[in-house]
């Protein structure tokens, strides 16, 4: 039995790595983008030995049941296997974005929280100031009237 030659696949390596902190910055992809790429190269990936086990169970002459039945079972463990992986990238995804909308949350919270003090501490310098003034108008006008009294 001779099996036919097939090409190395190539292994393209990711050129960026997303960072869910900060998934804004230029040239990385988000998490999802890069995750479906992977899932999609693995089905491909898959989808080809498969094809290329049944072209060689094809040129055989006479097909083996045992393995046939041992590719649908791969093909069906591997089918298990891809969905659980990416349920899991795809809860450990979730997770991350709940705490950094947890995190922008509390950072909205403390923003504001800061701007409404920036606003009574305005108030309160505004408030002083104007009293101050009108005491020191009050004090003007008194050394005006007892100058005013003397001429």
């Amino acid at each position: 039995m001779s099996v036919p030659a097939t090409p190395v696949p190539s292994i393209v390596s990711v050129s960026a790595v997303p960072n869910p902190v900060d998934p804004s910055l230029p040239g990385v992809p988000s998490i999802s983008a890069a995750a479906e790429r992977a899932r999609a190269e693995l089905h491909e990936e898959i989808e080809r030995v498969r094809l290329g086990v049944e072209e060689m169970l094809a040129e055989q002459s006479e097909e083996d049941p045992v393995l046939r039945r041992e590719l649908d079972d791969l093909r069906e463990e591997t089918r298990l296997y891809v969905k659980k992986r990416v349920r899991r990238t795809e809860k450990k995804l979730r997770r991350s974005l709940s705490e950094v909308e947890e995190r922008t949350a509390a950072l909205e919270r403390r923003i504001d929280q800061v701007e409404a003090d920036r606003q009574a501490a305005e108030y309160r310098i505004h408030a002083n100031t104007e009293h101050l003034l009108d005491g020191l108008l009050r004090e003007v006008r008194a050394i005006a009237d007892l100058l005013e009294g003397k001429r």
